[in-house]
């Protein structure tokens, strides 16, 4: 019958008992499926891994704000690493950089995962974070239908909406908008913040050199005695 038609006779459903075939044109039947394999590829979202970097010493309210950007990097269907690092004598108590990061993933725990649980790398401790499953299958809902729609506009955005992919009450959404709204106010007060940090570790190595000069120079003395 294939034969008679001009078709091709393509077997489309093997493990069917019994098995189903079709008669087509085998090069279109190919080009239609390859094309739909592209389509799936470019609407499907490719995570990324997002870094934050804390210190032992950042403040609460500081802390508070980078998990709330980790938030929305989640959200978005990107994975999150939290590098905290530490300087000095601050190495002697690595439990307070445990406590800070348990804190973080216990505030992010309705919407990720602790892919890597917290692990010393030479001076910094890190913990990475990736998003549940649902998240992640809402994240690439929301940027499928942004493509969508963006194709139906003519613009070619397909940024997702990350309140629109997140899977909590519409409380939580609003205050999510809430807070992309005061972001850029944050995100100064972050830079401020490190750079007095910054400022602060200056001031400790140098009050810490001081201070091994000063125990070498009493030695020296109590020796001369």
């Amino acid at each position: 019958m294939a034969e008679e038609r001009g078709y091709d006779l393509v077997e489309v459903a093997p493990n069917a008992v019994p098995p189903v075939c079709r008669l087509l044109d085998y090069g279109k039947f190919r080009y239609e499926q390859s094309k739909k394999e592209r389509e799936a590829r470019r609407n499907q979202k490719q995570s990324e891994l997002k870094q934050i970097r804390l210190m032992p010493k950042t403040d609460d309210h500081d802390v508070a704000v980078k998990a709330n950007q980790a938030r929305r990097f989640l959200l978005a269907g990107d994975k999150v690493k939290f590098n905290l690092r530490f300087r000095g004598r601050e190495m002697a108590h690595p439990e307070i950089g445990r406590q800070m990061l348990d804190q973080i993933a216990e505030q992010l725990s309705d919407i990720a995962v602790i892919e890597q649980k917290p692990l010393m790398e030479g001076r910094v401790l890190s913990m990475l974070l990736a998003p549940t499953a649902k998240v992640l299958k809402a994240a690439q809902q929301a940027q499928k239908a942004a493509a969508q729609r963006a194709a139906q506009s003519g613009t070619t955005s397909t940024k997702p909406d990350a309140a629109a992919a997140a899977p909590v009450a519409e409380e939580e959404v609003v205050a999510e908008e809430e807070l992309v709204e005061d972001s850029s106010a944050e995100v100064e007060e972050i830079e401020d913040t490190e750079a007095d940090e910054d400022f602060f570790d200056e001031d400790y190595d140098d009050e810490e050199d001081d201070f091994d000069e000063e125990e070498e120079a009493e030695r020296g003395r109590r020796r001369r005695r």
